[in-house]
This record gives C-alpha cells, sequence and structure tokens, in this order.
C-alpha cells in the first residue's frame, strides 16, 4: 500500500513538473528574464523623454518650470547613459524595446499641449503630463531596484537607486512649481469669466 502511494505521488510530480511548472531552483532565471526585459523597456522610455522633453520646454512659459524641465533633461541623458552601465554591468547586451507606456505619455503629452493655449494653463498641462511619465519611471526603477537585489546586482542595485532617487526629486520639483502655476491659471480662468459675463450683460 506504502510503495502504491510513493508512486502515485511520484507519478503526481512528474506530470506537474510536465505541464511546465517550474521548480525553485530556475524561478529566478525566470525573475532575471523579467528583470532583462524591464530594462530594454525602461532605456527606450528614457531615450524617447530626450526628444519629448525639450517639446516640453518649447512650450513652457513659465521660467522656473522651463528651468526644471531643462535640469531635468540633462539628467535623463544621464540615466540613459547609466542604463547603459547597468546593462554592462550584468553581463547582457544594451538593447531598446519600445515601451508603450511611455509612448502613450508623450503622446498624451503632447495633446494637452495642443488642446491648451500657450500659457499658464499649458503649463499646468505640462506639469500633469510631466508628473504622469515621473511616477511611471518611479515605479518602474522602485521595482527593477527590488528585481536586482534579489538577484545579488548589487551594482545594478546602486545605479538603479540613484535613479530612482533623482526621479522622485524631479516629481517633488514639479509639485512645488504646480503650486503657483495652477493657482495662476485659476485666477486667469476667473477673470475671463468675468469678462465673458460683463459682455453678455
Amino acid at each position: 500500500m506504502e510503495k502504491n502511494v510513493k508512486s502515485a505521488q511520484n507519478g503526481t510530480l512528474k506530470a506537474t513538473a510536465s505541464k511546465g511548472v517550474k521548480s525553485t531552483s530556475d524561478a529566478a532565471q525566470g525573475l532575471r528574464d523579467l528583470f532583462v526585459d524591464e530594462l530594454k523597456d525602461i532605456y527606450w522610455a528614457e531615450k524617447e523623454l530626450t526628444k519629448a522633453i525639450p517639446k516640453m520646454i518649447k512650450n513652457a512659459t513659465s521660467d522656473e518650470l522651463i528651468d526644471a524641465l531643462t535640469a531635468h533633461l540633462e539628467e535623463t541623458r544621464n540615466h540613459v547613459t547609466r542604463l547603459e552601465e547597468v546593462f554592462s554591468a550584468i553581463g547582457e547586451k544594451v538593447q531598446a524595446k519600445k515601451c508603450e507606456a511611455m509612448a502613450g505619455l508623450t503622446k498624451e503629452a503632447s495633446e494637452i499641449m495642443e488642446s491648451t493655449e500657450k500659457g499658464v494653463v499649458r503649463d499646468a498641462g505640462i506639469i500633469l503630463a510631466g508628473q504622469k511619465v515621473e511616477h511611471y519611471e518611479i515605479a518602474t526603477y522602485g521595482t527593477l531596484a527590488s528585481f536586482a537585489r534579489i538577484l545579488g546586482e548589487e551594482t545594478a542595485v546602486s545605479l538603479l537607486e540613484e535613479t530612482l532617487n533623482e526621479e522622485k526629486v524631479a516629481d517633488e520639483k514639479l509639485s512645488e512649481i504646480s503650486d503657483a502655476i495652477n493657482l495662476e491659471a485659476a485666477n486667469e480662468e476667473k477673470g475671463n469669466r468675468k469678462l465673458v459675463s460683463k459682455r453678455t450683460k
């Protein structure tokens, strides 16, 4: 009876293995594949931002916003280089894979700029678009740093966390700038409404 039970258990294990369930020893390889794939994704995203941010700068009117975007453009170029260092540190070829999320976010940024008049309202829209990008990047870099730590890639952890911290600072800066710009945009709208109201009387 005992032999039959062991035989049945062995058969179940073999059947499970044949269905493609990975053993614990294979799980890290799967995570590494995901890690590398997402590195390619964010690498494409950062390179795309080096083309998108100059458009935001061109459309912005607030000096403070222009300065913040200009500084972050330089940081973004450094992020591209830093990701290349990550690829090198983990022994992988530098490669980009289109990031559909970032493609969507940059497209939305363009649509916001096209649908608003140049001035504080467009500046508010640029900040909105910029912070959506920052939040996506913060989530991505935070997770990639966690993956790298689990995989024992300490050099990659250091590089990814350096970029993560810069993205957080950039997001905080945009939040600070937005307070004044949003208030100005709201006041401008109130002023416009009053003018329309006087004309219609």
